[in-house]
């Protein structure tokens, strides 16, 4: 063969086995693209699924959904056009890149919905066993109601059972206002009796100051002529008869002058008067002056108060206790008495003790004297009574009894203490109001 041939058989085997070469490249190619094919089917069907389950979800999935059939149609009949598969492939998978977005949207969307749903549902628990407490608390108040309703009937029993003791009540008040009638009637009757008491006890305080005295004055007036112009005829023993006479004349006048002050505190009309008890203590040791001066007596006033009172009445009670003061005190000793006052408030809800249940004033009147044994505080004041012999202290005993009367006549208290030895104080309690002839 020439070389020529040989050439040319050389390049028919180069050119044959190029063929062989592009022919197994082009099987090879055909196996891919089958093998494409393949995928783009099960692409197809996953892009089937995808549109089906994103149809569920929203309107635009059903549009792209659409497109997807027109392009997996397209892709059917273009499938020997490579280049233009490859592109709508492209196009699909940029697609699919898109609904893998949206679903994963979708999936955060859901995500958040459970969330939502669920905080709902602890809501919805929450509700629930608020509903509970709720119908717990209604079924409590239901056996409250329950029990308001027994104690409702059991409350309108006793108010009927009220309702017949007032009835009682009332018809014992009925009674009650005709035996106060009838006590009206009695009282009228022992008032009148009264008056007509007063009026004797007038005559006797007449004959007391007028018909007593009279022939007592000329007892004291015979016996005191007997003893001075007889003194030289007379024995030691006349002496002494007609002396103790003259002191039994004036212990008499004494007595009598006594009654007649007491006596005076009960028929006396009671007219009370705002009066400054300062004047009312000078006065009563103006009348005092010379004993006093005896016994040269230390009386310390404090400030006293301006009081309702009847005047003379309260005069004769000072003077009284002054006198009483003066009187009990121990040889050697000057007494020393002090008056002070003060105003009390009375307060029904403290816990002090008040002597009386309203306003009111305190007068005390305190000595240095020889005091008493306490058990006789009340004693002190009875009438006619006394603590000691009338040879150690003079007296009657009733200006005590004179002083408890006038400050009864006062709607008032007086009370004492005292220890032997160690002095005596008068406690006098008299009401801030007073009224006339109450």
């Amino acid at each position: 063969m020439s070389k020529k041939e040989t050439a040319s058989v050389t390049k028919i085997a180069h050119e044959i086995e190029d063929q062989k070469n592009y022919a197994a490249q082009l099987i090879i190619a055909n196996k891919a693209l089958a093998l494409q094919v393949i995928e783009i089917k099960e692409r197809a069907a996953e892009l089937v699924i995808a549109n089906i389950e994103l149809d569920f979800q929203i309107k635009e999935k059903q549009k792209r959904a659409d497109e997807l059939i027109i392009a997996n149609a397209e892709l059917a009949f273009q499938n020997n056009e490579k280049e233009k598969r490859a592109a709508e492939l492209i196009i699909a998978n940029k697609e699919l890149i898109y609904q893998n977005q949206e679903k994963q949207k979708r999936a955060e969307e859901l995500i958040i919905a459970n969330n939502e749903l669920a905080f709902q549902n602890q809501e919805k628990l929450k509700r629930a066993d608020e509903l509970i407490k709720a119908n717990a608390a209604l079924i409590f108040q239901n056996i409250e109601k329950e029990k308001r309703a027994a104690e409702l009937v059991i409350a309108n029993e006793e108010l009927a059972y009220q309702n017949q003791e007032k009835q009682k009540r009332a018809e014992e008040l009925i009674e009650a206002n005709v035996e106060l009638a009838f006590q009206n009637i009695e009282k009228e009757k022992r008032a009148n009796e009264l008056l007509i008491a007063n009026k004797e006890i007038e005559s006797f305080t007449y004959i007391s100051s007028h018909d007593l005295q009279e022939p007592l004055r000329k007892i004291q007036s015979f016996s005191g002529r007997i003893f001075v112009e007889e003194y030289d005829n007379l024995s030691a023993m006349g002496k002494y008869y007609v002396e103790r006479t003259k002191l039994s004349a004036l212990h008499m006048q004494t007595l009598i002058n006594d009654l007649l002050a007491y006596s005076r505190t009960n028929t006396t009309q009671r007219k009370f008067v705002n009066s400054d008890l300062n004047t009312v203590v000078k006065e009563a040791m103006e009348m005092l002056k010379e004993d006093l001066i005896e016994k040269q007596a230390n009386i310390e006033v404090h400030h006293l108060s301006t009081m309702k009172i009847i005047p003379f009445q309260f005069r004769q009670l000072i003077q009284n206790l002054l006198s009483n003061s003066i009187k009990f005190c121990e040889a050697g000793i000057k007494p020393h008495i002090i008056i002070k006052s003060d105003f009390i408030k009375y307060d029904q809800t403290s816990v002090t003790i008040f002597h009386l249940k309203v306003d009111h004033y305190h007068i005390s009147i305190s000595d240095n004297g020889i005091g008493f044994e306490p058990k006789f505080k009340d004693k002190i004041f009875e009438i006619f009574q006394r603590l000691h012999h009338k040879n150690e202290y003079e007296g009657t005993g009733i200006g005590l009894t004179i002083a408890r009367k006038i400050v009864e006549n006062h709607h008032g208290i007086i009370t004492a203490t005292g220890k032997m030895n160690k002095g005596a104080t008068f406690d006098i309690y008299i009401p801030a109001v007073q009224h006339n002839d109450r």
